[in-house]
C-alpha cells in the first residue's frame, strides 16, 4: 500500500529540491502564469501584434512572478520571526508562572 501512495504522489525535483515544499512557489507561479496569459491576450486583442503581445505576456509573467515571490517571502519570513518571538514569550510565561515576577508582568500588561 505504501508503494502505491508513493506512486500517486508525484514530486517535481528542481535543482535537488522538491518544489512542493518551497513556500510561496505554487502561488507565485500560478499568479505569474495567469497574469502573463491575460496581459498577452489583452495586448494582442487591442493591437493585433503577435510578437509584441508575446513579449508583453512573457515580461508580465516574469515581473509579476518576481514581485509576488518577493512579497510572499517577506510576509512568510515576517510571520516566522513573529512566531519565534511568540514562542519565546510563551516559554518565559510558563517559566515564571506562579511567581511574583509573573504577577508584576501581568499587572504591567493590564496597565498598558
Amino acid at each position: 500500500m505504501s508503494e502505491e501512495e508513493e506512486e500517486t504522489k508525484r514530486k517535481l525535483i528542481l535543482f535537488g529540491r522538491d518544489v512542493s515544499e518551497i513556500p510561496c512557489f505554487r502561488n507565485s507561479y500560478l499568479y505569474g502564469i495567469s497574469s502573463g496569459i491575460g496581459m498577452g491576450l489583452t495586448y494582442f486583442m487591442f493591437t493585433s501584434k503577435v510578437r509584441m503581445a508575446t513579449h508583453v505576456g512573457f515580461g508580465s509573467f516574469l515581473g509579476i512572478t518576481m514581485i509576488y515571490w518577493i512579497h510572499c517571502r517577506y510576509k512568510y519570513s515576517l510571520n516566522k520571526f513573529n512566531m519565534g518571538q511568540l514562542q519565546a514569550a510563551m516559554k518565559k510565561k510558563a517559566m515564571y508562572e506562579g511567581t511574583e515576577r509573573a504577577e508584576r508582568i501581568e499587572k504591567n500588561l493590564k496597565d498598558a
